[in-house]
C-alpha cells in the first residue's frame, strides 16, 4: 500500500513538473510590423498593423498613444479564433493629440501557454511627431499649352519637405523633380487615348506625415484627331514573322490566331514593360535641353497615334494604335542615340522586336525598335549622336525601318515635338532655365 502511494506521489509530482514546464516554457514571441513606419504623421494617416504568431495564434492586439502622460487607446481587439496572422488598420484622428511629439505604443499577445497561460506579449513603442499642416504649393510657370498625345512642363514651389510631388491626372501620378534652385519641375502628358473632357491635371504634394494638397493650374489643352489606316495581313507576312513568337505561345499553331495574340495580348504586355522600365529613370536631367536627333536621311512611313484596322482575307481580325514614328532609310542603316542618356533596356521586346530604351532623366526616355543589331548594353552612358544600333525588321515590322518613340513616365507620347527646338524651349526647358 505504501509503495503504491509513493508511485502515485511520484507520478503526481511529475505531472506537476510537466504542467509547470509547459506553462512556463519560453516560446518564440509573435512578430509585429507597422506600415508606414515613419517618424511623423498626420492625424488622418492610415497605419496598417500586422501581427504574426510563431507557435501560437494571435489572441489580442492593442494600440494606444501617450502624450503629456495621458494614454488613449486607438485600437483594441480580442481575437477568439486566434489567427496565426492578423492585420488591422487605424489612425490617431480621434485621440485628441496636439501637434508635436507623442508615443505610439503597440502590444500584441499570442495564445501560447507561456507565462502560466497568459501567452507572450510583445510591446513596441515608437516616438513620433504629429504634423497636420498640409504642404502649400505655389505655381511658378505660365502658359501650359499641351496637345493630345503630347507633353508639357510645369514649375512650382513647395513650402516644406515633401515625400512626393508632381502632377496628378485621374489615377495617374507624374512625379516632379527638384531643381538646383529648390523649386520643382514636372514633365506631364496628355495621354493620346484620354477623353479631352477628362483631362484635368492638378499639382499635388504629400509630406512625410501623409498630409496632402492638390491645386488646379491654368492650361490650354488641344484635342488631336489622329488618322486611321487599313492594313491587310498577307500569308507571306505571317510565315516570315510568326516564328519569332512560337516560344512565347507554343500552343498556338494557326498563324492568324498567333498574329492576333501577338498584336493584342503581347502588345499589352510590352506596354507594361515600358511602365516597368520607366522606374529606372534618373532624378537628374541627363540631356542638355537640345532637340532630339531624327534618323538621318529617313522618310516617315507611319505617325504617332495612327489607328490601324487589320484585315486577313477581307475579314477584320484586330484594331490597334501605332505609338511612335516609323522612319525608313537604307537597309541596316546606322541608328544614332537621339540624345544623351543611359541605356536602361536592350533585347527582344515582342512587337517592337530587338529594341533599346535610353533614359534621359525625369521620366523621359526614347525607344528604338525593329533593330537588326544592337551595339550597346544596359548601363552604358551614351552621348547624343553615338551609334547604338542598325535598323532592321524584327518584331512586327513589315520591312526594314526604325520605329522611334518618346516615352514619358512609361507612356508613349508624340516624338515629333522633341525634334523641334522652339517647342522644347517654349514648353519644356524655358519653364525652368
Amino acid at each position: 500500500m505504501g509503495k503504491s502511494l509513493s508511485v502515485l506521489a511520484v507520478l503526481f509530482l511529475a505531472a506537476i513538473g510537466v504542467t509547470a514546464y509547459v506553462m512556463t516554457r519560453p516560446t518564440p514571441p509573435p512578430q509585429v510590423q507597422l506600415s508606414p513606419d515613419r517618424a511623423s504623421t498626420g492625424s488622418k494617416r492610415e497605419f496598417t498593423l500586422t501581427a504574426k504568431g510563431t507557435e501560437a495564434g494571435i489572441k489580442s492586439v492593442k494600440v494606444s498613444v501617450l502624450q503629456a502622460q495621458k494614454e488613449t487607446v486607438v485600437l483594441q481587439r480580442n481575437l477568439d479564433n486566434a489567427p496565426m496572422e492578423y492585420t488591422d488598420k487605424f489612425n490617431v484622428d480621434g485621440a485628441g493629440l496636439r501637434e508635436g511629439q507623442f508615443d505610439l505604443m503597440l502590444a500584441v499577445t499570442d495564445k501560447s501557454r507561456s507565462n502560466f497561460g497568459a501567452g507572450n506579449t510583445v510591446r513596441v513603442t515608437k516616438t513620433m511627431t504629429l504634423d497636420n499642416r498640409a504642404p502649400v504649393i505655389t505655381l511658378l510657370s505660365q502658359a501650359h499649352n499641351i496637345k493630345q498625345g503630347g507633353a508639357c512642363a510645369v514649375v512650382y514651389q513647395v513650402n516644406k519637405e515633401v515625400a512626393r510631388s508632381g502632377v496628378m491626372l485621374g489615377d495617374d501620378f507624374f512625379p516632379g523633380y527638384k531643381l538646383p534652385s529648390g523649386n520643382w519641375c514636372c514633365l506631364f502628358l496628355f495621354p493620346w487615348d484620354m477623353d479631352p473632357a477628362k483631362f484635368v491635371p492638378k499639382l499635388y504634394a504629400e509630406d512625410a506625415s501623409g498630409n496632402e494638397r492638390s491645386i488646379l493650374f491654368r492650361f490650354q489643352a488641344k484635342p488631336v484627331k489622329f488618322k486611321h489606316d487599313t492594313l491587310n495581313i498577307s500569308d507571306e507576312f505571317l510565315q516570315s514573322k510568326m516564328p519569332q513568337f512560337e516560344a512565347i505561345y507554343p500552343d498556338i499553331k494557326d498563324p492568324v490566331q498567333m498574329y492576333i495574340k501577338v498584336n493584342h495580348d503581347l502588345r499589352v504586355e510590352n506596354l507594361k514593360t515600358l511602365k516597368a522600365v520607366a522606374q529606372k529613370t534618373s532624378d537628374k536631367m541627363l540631356w542638355d535641353g537640345s532637340p532630339f536627333l531624327r534618323l538621318p536621311n529617313a522618310a516617315p512611313k507611319a505617325g504617332f497615334g495612327d489607328g490601324r484596322t487589320y484585315f486577313y482575307k477581307n475579314q477584320k481580325i484586330d484594331e490597334e494604335t501605332h505609338l511612335g514614328v516609323d522612319l525608313a532609310s537604307l537597309e541596316n542603316a546606322k541608328v544614332p542615340a537621339a540624345n544623351t542618356g543611359v541605356v536602361v533596356f536592350t533585347g527582344f521586346l515582342g512587337i517592337y522586336g530587338n529594341a533599346i530604351i535610353i533614359d534621359h532623366g525625369w521620366g523621359l526616355q526614347s525607344i528604338y525598335s525593329h533593330l537588326s543589331q544592337i551595339s550597346v548594353k544596359e548601363g552604358d552612358e551614351v552621348q547624343k549622336g553615338d551609334i547604338i544600333a542598325n535598323t532592321g525588321s524584327t518584331g512586327l515590322a513589315g520591312g526594314d525601318h526604325l520605329h522611334f518613340g518618346i516615352i514619358l513616365h512609361g507612356i508613349e507620347i508624340q516624338p515629333i515635338e522633341w525634334w523641334d527646338p522652339h517647342w522644347i524651349k517654349d514648353n519644356i526647358t524655358g519653364k525652368f532655365q
